[in-house]
């Protein structure tokens, strides 16, 4: 027999394969509107909820979309955001470890400037460093979450959307008030190991006959102080990590109003607040960090989509963010102190799209986006910039019968001013994205599509101006992709509800990487890197009427990817694999559904990798296998529901660093109790 902690040994990729094939993946689909037999127009269908579990839609989407429902989140067990995003296929997060530890999300190797974050569909943005923690947003009142490649069907998003190489799209849940109910109560509790404590307080209350506002509040606290095994060549050690700590409460308010049955407003006011240790990496005899960061993150934004006719359409966003964060190395010393850096940032942002239907089958959209970004620090020399960015994103999509075809040109202009300095030089670039999808025969649900998208990242205000290492004279970092995929949504049998695959082959070039280089004194910022990734994604789904009342949900999902170096021929890294990219990694998930009990099986599968350039075995990273197991129930009473949840998470104690030297935490429990009154 195998023993769990012999599966690495054994070669992960084989075992993810082996699930992926035996199992299916996550249910992805994209929601794309049909016209009408009788005036092939398309109509929508507003204040329409689904409650239920239900098939994937055909998905005729002209670019891979992966989504995660809510009730498969809560199944599964899965802990946080960036545990969930792990699940998608052609994703790479980066962990550092612990509650505590910086989370951050790259599709396809792009890198994780190079991937959108959208917050009920507005993007967040960090212009300091150009990626987005993901560790900082709660799943607690989260609806949905959805991993676009290239870009979505949505001819109403924003110019940042179309502009971006991928997107993550955060959905809050929406308030259900229903039985005549004005008003609804949710709380819940959640514990577990290392200290973990996370109460969260929802209230709901109908304000009229169209408009809902909920105010949501939630504190998280954890010592972080888990167990993890040190290697010393031949000799293990049992250690415990420190400076994992983490303190952090965020609130949020929304209104929800609709205006009539072809206009929505949506209005968010957000804030948090974390104070949290950084966890080092682990050197012998010296495990300890001294490193602590604290975020005050505030912002405030509007969407509005109004249906103006059967052929107009408007959609408008505003938002305002304020960003403050300070880091502290008490082990670095600075002038005789410690050392400490301060950054502010804020950003106006507004944007606007019209959508145009002039023809049955033709769709015309314009979006126009505007953003003015400022950056101060307590650091030497900073120039305090001041950026201002506009977006202009034309997108043409046709429909013919079974064929549908789409064109976008994104145009790029940015503008910086500095107190003191030079300035980088004004960018434009126009970008270009072409897409087709093709449904071979009326009668089966079989889609083909192809795309190509050209894409860049804009030099963050760290690469330009953080001391003595940045450089003004950067380019942009360029990536084009080419993907070509197919879809296929069947019932096999009276007893599948469905059975859905999908998979992707794509090419990704990226080109002018800005990279940390070597210079005679210090390091510097500069264009050098040049990457070429290889990949296929491979995602199954299936839903299984076991019996009355019990169902059965198989999910898996399987990447390939060669992401290799062709910098520099020279070099002794010249076509080895990049750092951190698994040649083979997946995921698959099994929940069953009875009336007395859900349990829900997942893991998460990762091959061997290399943490520096060089691919030699001193270099190296062990694969590893994360399995987590998940028992709930709900009770319902005639003024409430209770819901309980215990999860087992990485119960085979598996021991695996994401990031080297940065050990992730092995064997945890954590226990949930809900109630909805």
């Amino acid at each position: 027999m195998i023993e769990p902690k012999q599966l690495t040994r054994i070669g992960s990729w084989k075992i993810v394969l082996t699930a992926a094939v035996l199992c299916g993946y996550l249910p992805v689909h994209a929601q794309v509107n049909q016209p009408d037999s009788i005036t092939g127009r398309i109509h929508d269908i507003p204040n329409v909820t689904i409650e239920a579990r239900r098939a994937p839609n055909r998905v005729s989407s002209n670019a891979p979309v992966q989504t995660l429902s809510r009730s498969t989140i809560e199944d599964l067990g899965i802990q946080d955001i960036a545990d969930a995003v792990r699940r998608f296929a052609g994703t790479e997060v980066k962990d550092y470890g612990g509650t505590g530890g910086l989370k951050t999300v790259s599709v396809r190797n792009m890198g994780a400037a190079h991937t959108a974050i959208s917050y009920d569909g507005i993007v967040v943005s960090n212009c300091q460093a150009g990626q987005i923690d993901i560790g900082r947003f709660s799943l607690d009142n989260v609806e949905s979450l959805s991993l676009s490649v290239g870009q979505s069907d949505d001819l109403l998003q924003s110019a940042r959307m179309y502009a971006s190489a991928g997107v993550l799209n955060i959905e809050t849940e929406r308030p259900r008030l229903n039985d005549g109910k004005n008003w609804q109560l949710k709380a819940q509790l959640k514990g577990g190991s290392f200290g973990y404590v996370n109460p969260y307080l929802r209230y709901s209350h109908r304000l009229g006959k169209r408009t809902i506002a909920s105010i949501d509040a939630d504190y998280l606290r954890s010592d972080g102080q888990y167990p993890f095994i040190l290697q010393n060549g031949k000799y293990t050690s049992e250690e415990k990590r420190y400076n994992s700590e983490v303190d952090s409460w965020h609130t949020e308010a929304n209104l929800f109003h609709e205006f009539g049955e072809n206009s929505r407003l949506d209005v968010k006011g957000y804030y948090y607040q974390s104070d949290r240790g950084l966890p080092g990496a682990v050197i012998l005899y010296n495990p300890n960090s001294q490193e602590h960061l604290w975020d005050k993150n505030g912002f405030i934004q509007a969407r509005l989509r109004h249906r103006i006719s059967d052929r107009w359409a408007f959609q408008g966003q505003a938002k305002y963010n304020y960003s403050w964060n300070k880091y502290q190395d008490k082990g670095a010393q600075y002038e005789g102190g410690v050392s400490t850096d301060r950054y502010t940032q804020h950003e106006y942002y507004a944007s606007g799209t019209v959508l145009y239907q002039p023809l049955t089958g033709l769709s015309v959209s314009l979006a126009q986006d505007v953003a003015v970004n400022t950056l101060s620090s307590t650091l030497p020399d900073c120039p305090f910039p001041t950026r201002f960015t506009s977006l202009t994103a034309l997108q043409v999509q046709y429909r013919y019968r079974r064929f549908k075809f789409g064109t976008t040109w994104v145009n790029t202009w940015i503008t910086e001013h500095v107190k003191e300095g030079e300035r980088p030089d004004d960018l434009k670039k126009i970008s270009p994205t072409v897409s087709l999808s093709w449904q071979p025969w009326e009668s089966q649900p079989l889609y083909l599509r192809a795309m190509y998208k050209n894409t860049f990242r804009t030099p963050t205000f760290n690469d330009l101006y953080y001391y003595r290492m940045g450089n003004r004279s950067l380019r942009p970092e360029k990536a084009t992709e080419y993907n070509l995929g197919i879809t296929w949504s069947l019932q096999p049998h009276s007893r599948f509800e469905y059975l859905s695959v999908t998979a992707d082959g794509y090419f990704n070039r990226v080109t002018d990487k800005i990279v940390a280089f070597p210079s005679t004194y210090v390091w510097k910022m500069a264009n050098y890197g040049k990457a070429h990734i290889t990949g296929l994604d491979v995602t199954l789904a299936t839903r299984i009427a076991v019996w009355k009342g019990i169902a059965l949900n198989l999910n898996g999902n399987y990447t390939w990817q060669k992401a290799i170096d062709l910098t520099n021929p020279d070099s002794k890294s010249y076509k080895d694999q990049l750092p951190y990219t698994p040649e083979h990694n997946g995921s698959a998930s099994a929940s069953l559904e009875t009336p007395w009990v859900t349990v829900g099986y997942s893991l998460i599968g990762v091959g061997k990798r290399y943490y520096l350039s060089q691919n030699i075995p001193e270099n190296e990273i062990d694969g590893y296998v994360e399995q987590t197991l998940s028992v709930s129930r709900t009770f319902r009473f005639r003024t409430f529901q209770m819901r309980l949840q215990a999860d087992a998470v990485n119960f085979t104690d598996e021991q695996y660093d994401i990031i080297k030297f940065y050990p992730m935490p092995g064997r945890s429990w954590k226990l949930t109790a809900n109630f909805i009154f």
